[in-house]
């Protein structure tokens, strides 16, 4: 489990970009003392050190172990090629489910999106349920400011700059995380605090990225139950924060184009995979989609 690991920064629009252009040509970009990253990136350390964070926590780079060089991994390599800039919806539901599908890299995003049911919240609510999950599983519990902390940041990646700091926003800055155009979470009370999680919009969520989702929590089996898809850890109904109605919007946007099938039958309530794509496939195929 990590905590904190971000600087307090949430990731912000052009990191990412910035990220991977340097690694290609130097994996050692983090760890050389041939060169300063802050100037090779343009930006502070703190931030050097949340960009070297952030790029393996989404899932577009990779670390051999004790090393310290980072790698794009094959997925990064493809959003590399196809949306360096990080603009497509696609890329940022990709991104945001690599980043809470596991719980090792960003356990507090894995957290919120897997285990955090209430409808209704404040940090305190939040430290406390996370603090609660920590003990359960026997690992040593963070200071709280580093839960508190991870709740902050939380926000401010799935919510718009407008709204957490209306004073402060400027349509030039590029403080904004590119994971707030999901639109996931919301103000509930925003004087006292309390937040919200939203359901997104079916038609957000492409049917080869919500494909690639349900093909790569499936380990190889071509037939999975809705109820799995809806509750399951890293599956789609949980990363996305889907209810039942959108969750099946949404397969039945992918069946309509072939890629899965839904059978309602007999009490069953089951989705076979009708494709030979892999993940990468499907997230191959979308971007050819576009293009």
């Amino acid at each position: 489990m990590k905590f904190r690991a971000h600087e307090t920064f949430s990731i912000r629009k052009g990191w990412l970009n910035k990220g991977m252009k340097q690694i290609t040509t130097d994996p050692a970009l983090f760890v050389t003392k041939e060169k300063n990253p802050m100037d090779v990136l343009g930006i502070g350390s703190n931030m050097v050190k949340s960009l070297r964070y952030w790029l393996p926590a989404v899932g577009l780079t990779s670390s051999p172990k004790g090393k310290g060089l980072q790698y794009l991994t094959d997925l990064g390599k493809i959003v590399y090629q196809n949306d360096p800039y990080i603009e497509e919806l696609g890329t940022l539901w990709l991104l945001h489910y690599n980043l809470v599908k596991k719980s090792d890299l960003a356990t507090s995003w894995y957290f919120f999106f897997n285990h955090f049911h209430l409808s209704e919240f404040g940090k305190d609510d939040f430290t406390l349920a996370l603090s609660n999950f920590i003990k359960i599983n026997g690992v040593s519990e963070p200071p709280i400011r580093s839960l508190e902390s991870d709740f902050n940041c939380i926000i401010n990646t799935y919510m718009p700059r407008y709204k957490t700091a209306p004073e402060k926003d400027d349509p030039e800055s590029n403080m904004e995380c590119p994971l707030s155009e999901l639109g996931l979470v919301d103000f509930q009370n925003r004087q006292a605090r309390l937040y919200r999680k939203l359901i997104p919009a079916a038609h957000t969520i492409d049917p080869l990225i919500a494909t690639a989702v349900i093909i790569d929590n499936a380990s190889g089996k071509t037939e999975i139950s809705l109820s799995e898809l809806q509750n399951s850890c890293g599956n789609i109904g949980k990363v996305f924060n889907l209810d039942a109605i959108t969750l099946l919007t949404v397969l039945n946007a992918a069946e309509r184009e072939g890629y899965v099938k839904v059978v309602r039958t007999a009490g069953l309530d089951l989705l076979h995979i009708t494709t030979d794509y892999t993940y990468l496939q499907c997230i191959e195929e979308y971007y050819n989609h576009l293009s």
